[in-house]
């Protein structure tokens, strides 16, 4: 039963709450409308519905004025007004890049990597030819140009 107690205690504390925002609210709008048209209770407040009956005419919110907005927007549009640029522009910064550049800076260090293994397999390649045949240097040159001669014109 200790529970119904608290759980009403709180129900209280709320309703205070509430009612203490609306009586902030009532004194930010201004002098609260009518409320009580009957005995029964408090009458609904009109914001937007403009009521034939004279009792509920005067219950009807009015129209609230709109702000003056004119300054906020002066000073918003002068806000948006660009400054000056008083530095130089870098034309470096503004020129319009390669859509790929960022993979060849990305694979430059790998390929300076196999740059290096191809042409230490292609120096030990000849190394093996000369060492495997009796023909010399000169010779074995010649014979590589005319072969890739052949494949180019094809």
């Amino acid at each position: 039963m200790t529970e119904v107690g608290s759980l009403e205690a709180e129900a209280r504390k709320r309703k205070e709450r509430i009612m203490q925002m609306r009586n902030r609210s009532m004194k930010i709008e201004g002098e609260p409308p009518q409320k009580k048209i009957n005995s029964e209770g408090s009458a609904p407040v009109f914001r937007s519905y403009k009521p034939t009956d004279e009792n509920l005419k005067k219950v009807t919110l009015p129209l609230p004025e709109p702000p003056e907005v004119t300054d906020q927007v002066k000073e918003h549009l002068e806000a948006a007004k660009p400054q000056p640029l008083l530095d130089e522009v870098d034309l470096v910064n503004l020129a319009p890049r390669k859509p790929d550049w960022d993979l060849k800076r990305d694979v430059a260090k790998k390929l300076e990597k196999l740059e290096r293994r191809t042409q230490r397999s292609i120096a030990e390649l000849i190394r093996i030819r000369l060492q495997s045949g009796d023909q010399d240097l000169a010779t074995m040159v010649e014979a590589n140009m005319a072969a890739n001669n052949v494949d180019d014109e094809d």
